[in-house]
């Protein structure tokens, strides 16, 4: 029984090295999508096409790929869209590009500095009539302004029983150098409502590791709660995603609506050769029945220098399950490719 057991599990993880080879079952992901694309955002249009769009590793564009699958990223061509300016505002650091559609229009959320002052972080908008967002034109829409207007990044946008909300990140403490969580109403797809409130900034061992960091929101909407995962720490190995929720009736803009949970809920793990996963994005599968996680991590640990200039911050896929109470599951123990290593557990079951 023993010799049994080894056996099974060593095919196990052969069948889980020659995925390349193989061909891929659903809801199985060729991963990484795309090599060197962090903080990577995946929308799924009205027509079924997927858009892919992340921040690449020169700071100094924004580019996006189209594809049928999600899988179909890894060889889409991608279409730069836009590039940064020589001089002045949006002039450096370009981070962190979200693709929504608003009223019938695209609009990129990114974050950028100054060509003289690179730290001079905002965010900013871009907008395109085009049915396709690889073609027609992109119009600077100029920046989004916030009230705390410090270090303002991140942003993301969602709807909720009719409203559009926008949660960003800036600093949000008086008292220490941190970046928390702000969330506000939209008046327009490109300007905020006056109240704009602090909903997460960092207060546990593992959102202060190399820096105080809340970052990355994305919003999942799912069994009656507002979720909202973002990331935390530095952007080495200790890079790590934590998760805010709110009752889907609650005030959005009152902080005691949401929880936080007290450990992260996806992190380094070197058994899996998986370290500073982070800044994810939420999207369906192509059935339109699975909720799947996209997100960046390097497959090693030490990394010489600022880590935001180490570039192989890789884009993968993966499955989000849901527990019995309703909350997602990221299984963190489990390899990015799912499906292959759920099939081997159930074998050894049996």
């Amino acid at each position: 029984m023993k010799l049994f057991r080894i056996s099974l599990i060593l095919l196990c993880l052969l069948g889980t090295w020659s995925l390349s080879a193989q061909k891929l079952k659903k809801n199985q992901f060729d991963n990484p999508l795309a090599l060197q694309r962090a903080d990577p955002f995946v929308t799924k249009a009205a027509d079924g096409f997927y858009y892919f769009i992340a921040t690449a590793p020169e700071y100094d564009r924004i580019e996006i790929r189209k594809s049928k699958t999600i899988n179909g990223i890894k060889s889409a061509t991608p279409v730069v869209v836009w590039r940064k300016h020589s001089k002045g505002a949006m002039g450096n650091h370009i981070w962190a590009p979200e693709l929504h559609r608003v009223n019938d229009k695209w609009y990129i959320y990114f974050a950028a500095g100054g060509a003289e002052d690179r730290w001079k972080i905002r965010m900013y908008a871009l907008s395109n009539p085009s049915e396709d967002p690889t073609q027609g034109l992109w119009t600077e829409e100029g920046q989004i302004v916030s009230k705390v207007d410090k270090f303002s990044l991140d942003a993301t946008s969602f709807e909720h029983k009719g409203q559009r909300y926008m949660i960003w990140t800036d600093r949000a403490s008086n008292t220490v150098v941190n970046t928390g969580l702000f969330i506000a109403k939209m008046t327009s797809p490109t300007t905020l409502d006056s109240k704009q409130v602090v909903i997460s900034q960092p207060e546990y061992d593992w959102e202060i590791k190399g820096h105080r960091v809340n970052e990355g929101p994305a919003v999942l909407i799912r069994n009656g709660k507002v979720f909202v995962s973002f990331s935390a720490s530095a952007t080495d190995a200790n890079y790590c995603i934590g998760l805010l929720w709110a009752d889907e009736n609650a005030d959005l803009l009152d902080p005691a609506s949401w929880k936080k949970s007290e450990k992260p809920v996806f992190y380094s793990n070197e058994a899996l050769k998986r370290f500073g996963p982070g800044h994810n994005s939420f999207t369906k599968s192509e059935d339109g029945k699975t909720d799947i996680m996209i997100y960046h991590a390097r497959d090693y640990k030490d990394i010489k220098g600022e880590p935001l200039y180490d570039p192989n911050r890789h884009t993968r896929a993966r499955v989000i399950r849901w527990t019995k109470d309703g909350m997602p599951d990221f299984a963190q123990d489990i390899d990015d490719h799912e499906t292959a290593l759920k099939k081997c557990k159930l074998k050894k079951k049996k």
